[in-house]
């Protein structure tokens, strides 16, 4: 079967921090840091860093859009970024952190016009959107300890972007604000008891551990989509499990020391509830992972049933 790939660009700011969010999402084949929209070729990153040849930082990303449509990496992109600076991104100024997206047609063209134009309007922010949409240009990849980078110097990455400013930013500018008091009234006193208290349901009793449906399940609370059938499996402990989420976009990953215990807790990221925990004695044939969900946390949407409710860009998870 033919795989027809496409190329989006986009300039965020330091491309240390551009890489990461695209880099393990469904449908992502690459994300290449490099330089785009200036006038030298094959600049280096102390040329563009003087702000002397027109380029700016900028990632490549090459992915399928029957998995991965580019409506979503343009909201990725948004979300990484301060659309509101002209002059660079958070710690970083000049030219070169500036943002863009660069369209590589028409089409792409048109759909980032139109979330400029939505986020312009949202009400999010006081000032006016000026991240620009230009037409893609030469893209030249950086320079190899460039690409990477958050897996290469993890440590360092995590002090950056926390030290920039855009890790907080991000966090106050697009997480949710959730009404607990609303939540108190919508949810059952189980599905609040473990999204909103960190709590945990009885094993062997709950709704899911034993579902064999083929199906996404879906955060109970925003309705992003977590996990799917496909990577479910019987871990023996009472609740359902699973060896790796759909998008890794929409889960989070925290430290968890209650109960006298050392735990990375998985939340999910548009809800800030708590799923559950992921342990390291999964099925070794399929990464070696456990993600261990409470079934309270999430909602099961038959794959029948997909289309109807809105996750029909879902359904390559079950054609093959």
């Amino acid at each position: 079967m033919t795989i027809d790939l496409e190329h989006a660009t986009f300039a965020g700011g330091c491309f240390w921090c551009m890489v990461q969010p695209f880099d393990t999402r469904p449908g992502i084949k690459s994300v290449v840091s490099g330089y785009t929209g200036g006038h030298v070729e094959n600049p280096t990153y102390e040329q563009v860093c003087s702000n002397t040849t027109g380029h700016v930082e900028a990632v490549q990303i090459t992915f399928d859009p029957k998995i991965m449509p580019y409506e979503q990496l343009v909201q990725t992109f948004w979300q990484q970024i301060d659309p509101t600076d002209p002059g660079g991104q958070f710690n970083d100024r000049g030219e070169s952190y500036q943002t863009v997206i660069f369209y590589h047609n028409e089409k792409q063209k048109e759909i980032a016009e139109k979330s400029k134009e939505a986020l312009a309007v949202s009400g999010k922010f006081s000032k006016p959107i000026v991240t620009k949409i230009l037409p893609a240009k030469p893209f030249y990849p950086a320079e190899e300890n460039h690409q990477d980078y958050y897996k290469k110097q993890s440590f360092h990455y995590r002090l950056y972007k926390k030290g920039s400013g855009r890790e907080d930013y991000i966090k106050s500018t697009w997480e949710s604000k959730l009404d607990k008091a609303k939540l108190k009234e919508e949810l059952t006193p189980l599905q609040y008891h473990v999204t909103q208290e960190n709590g945990t349901e009885r094993p062997f009793q709950n709704e899911y551990w034993a579902n064999e449906r083929e199906g996404i399940y879906v955060d109970v609370i925003k309705g992003n989509v977590l996990f799917s059938s496909k990577d479910k499996f019987d871990a023996g402990c009472g609740w359902p499990s699973f060896t790796k989420p759909v998008d890794p976009y929409h889960i989070s990953e925290e430290l968890d020391q209650s109960h006298g215990m050392i735990r990375t807790e998985i939340r999910s990221k548009s809800s800030d509830s708590h799923l559950g925990h992921v342990f390291e004695d999964g099925p070794k044939e399929a990464g070696g992972l456990r993600y261990c969900m409470n079934s309270a946390a999430m909602e099961f949407i038959p794959k029948e049933e997909m289309k109807a409710k809105g996750y029909e860009d879902y359904l390559y998870l079950f054609s093959n």
